[in-house]
């Protein structure tokens, strides 16, 4: 069957119109036209094809719900005309290649028959290979006789994921870099590294971050940073300099304009500089002291492990609210690296050639015209831009809760990794019980139980249609000993913790069973010991995720970006039953 085919099969069987599909798709009508009439075929990997199969799936939520994404493309990529190379994949691939091993493009191009301006366009996205087969096959010969020598091949291994000893003679190392280039990368790092940023953040306390870089003790000085008009800043050691150059200044100054930061540097190095990090971290504190609004451009356009680091660092800043994160969709330039951070004070630039981030230049300014164009830049780049998380404190606890009760009408999947039991399996007689014995006051006890009964109502609204799934800690009486079960409030964000007994937890745990019981929609997992003991984290497969911080003062993440979300989603704590 051919794509166009298919395609139309797949429009009959939803009784779908052409306008429907693309609006939900975000492709013309005049390019789906050309799909429909075998014209034109889309290539893996792009976003036009990614739109349409998730198009086509949100239509047959309702109409054929098997028909997932995944499984829309694994149909498409069968037809006999579609290539399913994924141009996008062997591209991000390639630039990794050349960026790990630090091949010599002139030498690898004469190696391969092709000219470097034609290598450049495949870097940045411009052109494609014409024959991607042949293209893979010639790069990995080329990296097959250049790579020699036994520190070559172990950078080599590492990169491939295999040992040294499996890629001792060069055709071994043919092969496995040629089914390299179009292979995605295994999920395990990506699912360790997420483990690692959720337990930084179920462990982080906001409270003891400020006791301990003295926060609320802290001073925003008056007196003017004497810097001259603009100044300009070579290599990595500089360009730290010139970040803490930028704080001060902005820090220093009169104005509260918002602060706009954009960087897609490489982090590591900077990461391994503690001095650096801690008067870089010191320098935000203050610049949130004094008030002002971040707008924070994160770059996603790197390893997971990267975008993870970067992320972690900013868990303290994000607590405060004073953030605002977004992320810029499309694939970045590969060939560049650049940084903007502008303030009502200072703007700082940057850029650096991939692979030779020591090489950058910087420059910090204080020239009113040029802050001003600067300004404008930042502008343009969040119009440009996704809102990475939406961030929901105690000042937004109605946009949440209204968040929740429109979602509930949504299809699709919902799970929940929980640290203590669901507010809305509990009876309110043993509610009441535990609010008396923790002394709380009258007024609060009455928003506690609407709150809970609301929470009970959404929850059996969407079991009418949808499956939902809880995993809850089953602890031992030691256990709770040591780490006492509180009542799940972060949604009303009650600021103080509200402790069971031992014979509360377990009356609530049976009252959790029974509602499973009762609930063909429900379903259960236990451990006996909680994944994590302050966060609680919401999944509605395929649409969001959101972390809730329990401890005091609570806060909610909701994520959207599918990379992020998707490895959220894929985090499997360890089940014991």
């Amino acid at each position: 069957m051919k794509f166009c085919e298919k395609l139309n099969e797949y429009i009959a069987l939803l009784s779908c119109t052409a306008k429907e599909l693309c609006a939900l798709s975000g492709i013309s009508e005049a390019t789906l036209s050309r799909y429909r009439s075998g014209e034109r075929v889309p290539e893996l990997g792009t976003k036009g094809f990614d739109g349409l199969c998730s198009g086509i799936a949100q239509i047959a939520k309702s109409k054929a719900p098997i028909l997932t994404p995944e499984k829309i493309k694994e149909e498409f990529c069968s037809c006999s005309d579609f290539d399913s190379t994924d141009k996008e994949l062997l591209r991000q691939n390639f630039n990794t290649l050349i960026s790990s091993l630090g091949i010599n493009i002139n030498r690898m191009c004469r190696y391969i028959n092709y000219d470097v301006s034609t290598v450049f366009r495949i870097r940045n996205g411009t052109r494609n290979p014409a024959d991607f087969e042949s293209f893979s096959s010639a790069v990995a010969s080329f990296v097959a006789e250049d790579m020699k020598s036994a520190s070559e091949l172990a950078v080599l291994a590492e990169l491939l994921g295999c040992n040294a000893d499996e890629i001792a003679d060069r055709s071994a190392v043919y092969t496995r870099v040629k089914n390299w280039l179009t292979a995605e990368r295994m999920q395990k790092p990506d699912t360790d590294t997420i483990g690692g940023f959720l337990s930084k953040l179920d462990e982080f306390d906001l409270n003891e971050y400020i006791k301990v870089i003295k926060f609320d003790e802290l001073k925003v000085p008056t007196v003017p940073f004497q810097l001259p008009s603009s100044r300009t800043y070579f290599g990595i050691e500089e360009m730290k300099e010139s970040e803490l150059d930028f704080l001060k200044a902005t820090v220093l100054s009169k104005s509260m304009s918002p602060v706009t930061m954009y960087s897609d540097m490489p982090l590591r190095e900077m990461a391994k500089d503690s001095d650096f990090s801690k008067k870089w971290m010191f320098g935000m504190a203050m610049m949130l002291k004094k008030g002002l609004h971040l707008n924070q451009i994160h770059n996603i356009d790197r390893s997971f492990d990267e975008m993870m680091l970067g992320l972690e660092s900013w868990i303290p800043m994000y607590m405060t609210g004073q953030i605002s994160p977004y992320y810029l969709k499309d694939a970045q330039n590969s060939v560049f690296h650049h940084f903007l951070k502008v303030s009502g004070s200072a703007a700082l630039t940057g850029e650096a050639i991939a692979g030779y981030h020591s090489d950058g230049k910087y420059y910090l300014t204080k020239s009113k015209k040029e802050i001003a164009y600067y300004k404008k830049r930042a502008q343009e780049l969040i119009a440009n831009a996704y809102p990475l998380m939406e961030i929901y404190r105690s000042d937004k606890e109605t946009e949440l809760n209204a968040f929740l009760l429109s979602d509930s009408s949504k299809a699709g999947k919902r799970r929940s990794i929980l640290s203590t039991l669901p507010l809305y399996t509990a009876d309110r007689e043993l509610l009441i019980r535990m609010l008396k014995r923790n002394n709380v006051p009258d007024e609060r006890q009455k928003d506690i139980l609407e709150y809970a009964e609301a929470q009970k109502c959404r929850m059996l609204g969407i079991l009418e249609t949808e499956i939902v799934e809880d995993e809850i800690p089953t602890v031992s009486e030691e256990e709770f000993a040591a780490h006492p079960q509180v009542l799940e409030l972060s949604g009303i964000f009650c600021e103080t913790d509200i402790t069971y007994s031992y014979e509360e937890y377990l009356s609530h745990l049976a009252m959790t069973e029974e509602f499973a019981a009762s609930h063909s929609n429900y379903k259960l997992q236990k451990a006996l010991i909680p994944a994590f003991r302050n966060l609680q984290i919401l999944i509605h497969e395929d649409q969001w995720v959101m972390v809730s911080k329990s401890k005091a003062p609570a806060i909610h993440f909701v994520i959207r970006h599918p990379k992020l979300r998707k490895a959220i989603e894929n985090f499997i704590p360890p089940v014991i039953d």
